[in-house]
């Protein structure tokens, strides 16, 4: 049977869709994704703008350096284990339980871990800056609450994301509410880290509760501990490979924080805040499709790289067309959305917005890594291109101050999602699909993914 929302739909479209069940289920997964990350663009941004026009650009730098900060860890709380608990689950659903408990209590261990070190590392950081510390460890703490994100891989390998949005943008909701009203309330600072503190404890109870609802209790969960070996052997890449996608995308605001202060973060973060709005699209469009690039794989080497030629293609259509149309309304976007005070963010933003186009190809040739079992070989050029984005940092923020992130931020995308792929004989094939996207300009329709 067609599900419901197909009867909804005009002729022309029911027609390629009635009968193609997988693709109706990937097609629904996508429009919950790209329905809960709108309605968190649209109210996050008006929330988000609004808090920042209320701290002002030093305490609003302030908390995005904090923020960033115990980002830099979150790879060891995930331990990377998102795409390879989809892909086992996927591959051998009989052993769900098992990936499934084994991977919860991992990542217990991992956030408690990565709530030690960002502790441990900001006091060093900041030796003699109490708020910033107390900030660290009330976000870093978030990162334990995080094992429960088990519960999402399980709803992306059975492509029913619906389950996380409810859980996702009702949390989001209330705390946004919570957020209006510190505001009103003339909340100080370390009440914002508290409301997030609380957005991400409310975020775990809501998994655990809707998991419960839907698909049974933790109890049928088994904890292996060679099922934890394999995990680890195939993830311990994407952790490193992790750390450094945090080095290069969250590095720029602390490097700015310790070389220029909190205010130049504050500038920074926002033009990062509508340069990175947008980031949502590839990973619901991915998380959507991922399922069936593998089982594509299972049937045919060329109709496997057929879907992801496509993919690139798709990726590349969609950064452009927020990249140019916001190069050239840079500056007043800024000025209208965050106020004159932030003036210098539109130089930046002009920029920083053409991260995105490297980002969503990364997003798409990523799954392509784990699929091919190449963690190691990501792991590799991604710890390569966070190298690269300290030293452009190093050289670059003297110089040209806050624009000086963002040239960095964009060289360590560029090499790291694709100059690098030219690199190595394995990921060559990749370097030319993308270059292809590049040139031909063209947009193939989600329908054949």
């Amino acid at each position: 049977m067609n599900s419901i929302w197909v009867r909804y739909c005009p002729a022309f479209v029911r027609r390629h869709l009635e009968g193609r069940h997988n693709l109706q289920e990937i097609l629904a997964n996508i429009g919950w994704l790209f329905g809960d990350q709108i309605l968190r663009m649209g109210v996050g941004l008006l929330v988000g703008v609004w808090v920042a026009r209320y701290l002002g650009p030093e305490q609003f730098g302030m908390l995005n350096y904090a923020m960033a900060f115990v980002a830099l860890f979150g790879s060891v709380a995930s331990l990377g284990l998102n795409g390879i608990v989809v892909r086992d689950i996927v591959k051998e659903p009989e052993t769900a339980n098992t990936t499934l408990g084994t991977a919860f209590l991992l990542q217990i261990f991992g956030g408690l871990l990565a709530f030690g070190l960002a502790v441990f590392a900001i006091s060093f950081a900041r030796p003699n800056d109490n708020l910033a510390k107390l900030m660290v460890a009330i976000l870093g703490f978030v990162m334990v609450f995080k094992a429960t994100e088990v519960v999402k891989y399980w709803f992306e390998s059975q492509i029913k994301s619906k389950y996380i949005v409810w859980v996702e943008n009702g949390s989001f909701l209330i705390l946004a509410a919570v957020k209006v009203g510190l505001i009103l309330f003339q909340a100080s600072l370390i009440a914002f880290v508290w409301a997030a503190f609380a957005e991400g404890l409310l975020v775990a109870m809501g998994l655990l509760i809707v998991y419960f609802w839907r698909d049974g209790t933790m109890s049928a969960w088994r904890i292996c501990y060679s099922r934890a070996k394999n995990l680890l052997k195939d993830s311990w890449p994407l952790i490193l490979s992790g750390l450094a996608i945090m080095v290069y995308m969250r590095i720029d605001q602390i490097m700015l924080g310790q070389m220029l202060g909190d205010e130049a973060v504050g500038i920074y973060s926002a033009a990062a805040r509508i340069s990175e709005v947008w980031y949502f699209i590839p990973m619901a469009i991915v998380a959507s499709v991922f399922p069936s690039i593998i089982e594509a794989k299972k049937q045919s080497e060329i109709l496997y790289y057929q879907r992801l030629q496509q993919l690139y293609d798709l990726m590349v259509f969609l950064a452009l067309a927020v990249a140019i149309p916001i190069t050239f309304l840079s500056d007043w976007l800024i000025t209208l959305i965050f106020g004159s005070s932030y003036s210098e963010a539109g130089r930046v933003l002009a920029i920083h917005v053409w991260t995105g186009v490297f980002v969503f190809l990364g997003v798409a040739s990523s799954k392509w890594f784990l699929t091919e079992n190449l963690q190691k070989l990501a792991c590799y050029r991604t710890l390569l291109g966070a190298l690269m984005n300290i030293g452009a940092n190093l050289i670059l923020i003297p110089k040209f101050g806050v624009t000086g992130a963002a040239w960095a931020t964009l060289a360590s995308q560029i090499t790291v999602t694709y100059a690098s792929d030219a690199l190595n004989i394995k990921t060559r094939n990749l370097f030319w699909m993308k270059t292809k996207a590049f040139l031909l300009f063209k947009h193939n329709r989600l329908g054949s993914l």
